[in-house]
């Protein structure tokens, strides 16, 4: 049973939208369909950092102001980065590499693998989370990954 989702930068997106959007109003309703079941929902540090600088590039002010008002809407809900993270992170693009499981250019700051950490740190067996995403490919070589409506 799913007991945790941890979201990456689509439907995070999604659920910054404004109101009338019809996939980012279905994005909603499926999260508070989870939240009602009481499924923990978690936002990485590295999945904000993604999402804002984007928001920030397209000057969205109102996205902005919703993003921090859903990430403060639950004070476990933010996970920050933390020096474990990255060591894991680490580890597991090293060992992606040596497999010849390519997720990212080599000089490339491999967001997919440093979000798989975060979720991994978390300490949930892999059975009880699963990362929201649209980059089920990459993500699912490490920890499990659908997209947001099929969770």
């Amino acid at each position: 049973m799913i007991k945790a989702i941890v979201l990456d930068s689509t439907p995070l997106g999604l659920l910054v939208r404004r109101r009338g959007f019809k996939a980012a109003d279905a994005c909603r309703d499926w999260l508070h369909k989870h939240l009602a079941a009481r499924v923990r929902i978690y936002v990485p540090a590295i999945i904000v950092y993604e999402l804002r600088r984007e928001l920030l590039r397209i000057d969205s002010s109102a996205s902005l102001q919703r993003l921090d008002r859903f990430l403060h809407a639950d004070a476990d809900r933010y996970l920050p980065l933390a020096d474990e993270d990255l060591g894991l992170a680490a580890s597991l693009w090293a060992e992606a590499r040596k497999e010849g499981r390519v997720t990212a250019d080599p000089q490339a700051l491999d967001i997919d693998v440093i979000l798989a950490a975060q979720s991994l740190t978390l300490g949930l067996p892999k059975d009880q989370f699963v990362v929201a995403t649209a980059n089920v490919a990459h993500i699912s070589l490490f920890v499990p990954a659908k997209t947001w409506h099929e969770i």
